[in-house]
């Protein structure tokens, strides 16, 4: 949301189109102001999605290098925005109005937040005595 203030958009239309998903496009017209239903449902929503595609991650995940982790969980970031931006728009055709750089940064950021993190954790876990497999911490016996 910081980045669409920035950009001279609402700060209150990112939930909004968020939270029509779930809501309709009836809630989208304007003004984009506060609603506390619309940034609760808004918010919901793209942190179910956010989990998922956390999970969808430790699928794709590998023991890379920190600097290669960070590539390409931006590239996995930009990869969401476009499925979700250009594939998904066919069914809410309002997510065509957020194609544009901001959006493609916050979903980058994304991207290497989540490759960061998860990569982080795993390798936490693992020097804590577990190994690794697939991505997912498995504890060995002592």
């Amino acid at each position: 949301m910081c980045l669409v203030v920035l950009t001279g958009g609402a700060t209150w239309g990112p939930p909004r189109v968020t939270a029509a998903i779930l809501l309709g496009p009836e809630v989208l017209p304007p003004p984009a102001t506060f609603d506390s239903r619309m940034v609760l449902v808004g918010m919901l929503v793209h942190c179910a999605l956010s989990l998922i595609l956390a999970m969808l991650w430790g699928v794709v995940a590998r023991p890379w290098s920190v600097e290669v982790t960070a590539l390409v969980g931006a590239g996995f970031g930009v990869a969401v925005y476009l499925v979700i931006l250009y594939g998904a728009a066919a069914m809410v055709p309002w997510f065509a109005d957020a194609r544009n750089a901001a959006t493609i940064m916050s979903h980058a950021v994304f991207g290497i937040a989540l490759a960061l993190g998860y990569s982080m954790r795993v390798r936490a876990r693992a020097a804590a005595g577990g190994s690794t497999e697939a991505g997912r911490s498995v504890r060995t016996a002592p």
